[in-house]
């Protein structure tokens, strides 16, 4: 038997008055899911426990089998294990986003976020302005590290935990009531508003029409995590496919093998179909037992509050993931199962995550089951199946 999950990050919404009272899966076409639908298991689950916040961190470990409340160390430091910055124990990570804030106002505390990912800027744009971040805000035991996109870490040796707030958490808010007490972190963030607004980099993106990165933001603070072995845990041998550092992050902490798909960048026009050919070549080709293929996409549009392109992202991975992957399993021949499924919501309405259960798919080539006719949130919740402890579902997928 072979084991394969979809991720589709932040995928998960609410009704809309926009779509005529429909979720953006509902208003999607998903031919491929709603086939699989009709002889899968359908359900909901809670992948975030009571009292922690929904992040894709808490999230995707409860979905990987990983409970949040023992396992947990902070965001940022995943992310670390992915990029290969050095971590000793008494070391605390950041998340170091590059962001977009207003620039009309006078003063840092009164700007306000704008978009916490710039843009989606290139990772290549991103690593010019983090260089510049590295040589001015030099200072001892602070280390900076590229990521991708957006996304970056700092380091800070011997440091603190402090609590700091996600900036797609106060997208339109004021930033003062969010700046960190410590006061080097919170100068290291005034500066290089100074350092990044009239960066080359930033004139180019304006004057492009593109939101600049003029300002690194910090939070998901936290220490180094300690994961035992995915395969150990499962007794199956398992391969991560992500764009994003987090999950890569989480992969290597549980030791499972990061599979690098050119092309794949967490946005909107990643490369779903690179994806979709890598997980079935690493199922039917190279050994391994279970893949997870996380796609950022709608989460992304989720933070924008773009219920068009949500839409969007949910549909081409309908179409370019899910249906190639369960034909290619099917013509090989090959046992499988697969798990379809969110991490969280990331509703249009808030443009952040909640931590609402979500719709889950269990589909298995071996069984006929009664399903539903789609799958959607409604689907989910009328079947009457619900999993109150996310990291359960793993176990029941792989060794029920």
């Amino acid at each position: 038997m072979k084991y394969i999950v979809i991720l589709c990050d932040g995928m998960a919404d609410e009704p809309l008055d926009m779509l005529g009272g429909k979720t953006p899966v509902e208003a999607a076409r998903t031919e491929n899911m709603d086939r699989l639908a009709k002889d899968a298991e359908i359900g909901m689950v809670r992948t975030v426990p009571e009292g922690m916040a929904p992040g894709s961190d808490t999230a995707n470990l409860s979905v990987i089998g990983y409970d949040p409340e023992k396992y947990y160390s902070g965001r940022s430091p995943l992310e670390a294990l992915s990029i290969g910055a050095k971590m000793g124990d008494e070391d605390v990570s950041f998340r170091c986003n590059l962001v977009t804030l207003s620039e009309d106002e006078e003063n840092y505390e009164d700007r306000v976020i704008l978009d916490h990912s710039s843009g989606e800027i290139s990772t290549e744009e991103a690593a010019e302005l983090l260089n510049a971040l590295k040589t001015v805000l030099k200072r001892e035991g602070y280390t900076f590290y590229a990521g991708t996109s957006y996304r970056h870490l700092l380091i800070w040796k011997g440091g603190k935990t402090v609590e700091l707030t996600a900036p797609h958490d106060i997208l339109t808010k004021r930033v003062g009531e969010y700046l960190p007490e410590d006061e080097v972190l919170r100068e290291m963030m005034v500066r290089s508003y100074d350092i990044l607004k009239d960066h080359p980099i930033n004139k180019k993106r304006r004057a492009e029409g593109k939101n600049p990165a003029n300002s690194a933001w910090f939070w998901g603070a936290g220490t180094r995590p300690a994961l035992t072995s995915f395969e150990e845990k499962n007794g199956v041998k398992g391969a991560m496919i992500s764009a994003v550092d987090l999950l890569k992050g989480i992969a290597v902490g549980a030791g499972m093998y990061n599979i690098t798909v050119e092309g794949a960048n967490g946005g909107l026009h990643t490369n779903y179909s690179g994806k979709a050919d890598a997980a079935v070549k690493a199922l039917t080709e190279d050994g391994y037992d279970f893949v997870y293929v996380h796609i950022e996409a709608p989460d992304e549009m989720g933070h924008q509050g773009n219920a068009e392109d949500k839409i969007k992202a949910i549909e081409y991975i309908d179409e370019k993931v899910i249906g190639p992957v369960a034909d290619a399993l099917h013509a090989a021949g090959v046992d499988f199962r697969m798990l379809i499924l969110p991490d969280h919501p990331t509703p249009i309405r808030v443009r952040t995550h909640t931590s609402d259960p979500v719709p889950h798919l269990l589909y298995d080539s071996t069984k006929k089951v009664k399903g539903t006719d789609v799958y959607s949130e409604k689907a989910a919740r009328e079947s009457g199946r619900y999993i109150e402890e996310g990291h359960r579902l793993m176990e029941y997928f792989i060794q029920s």
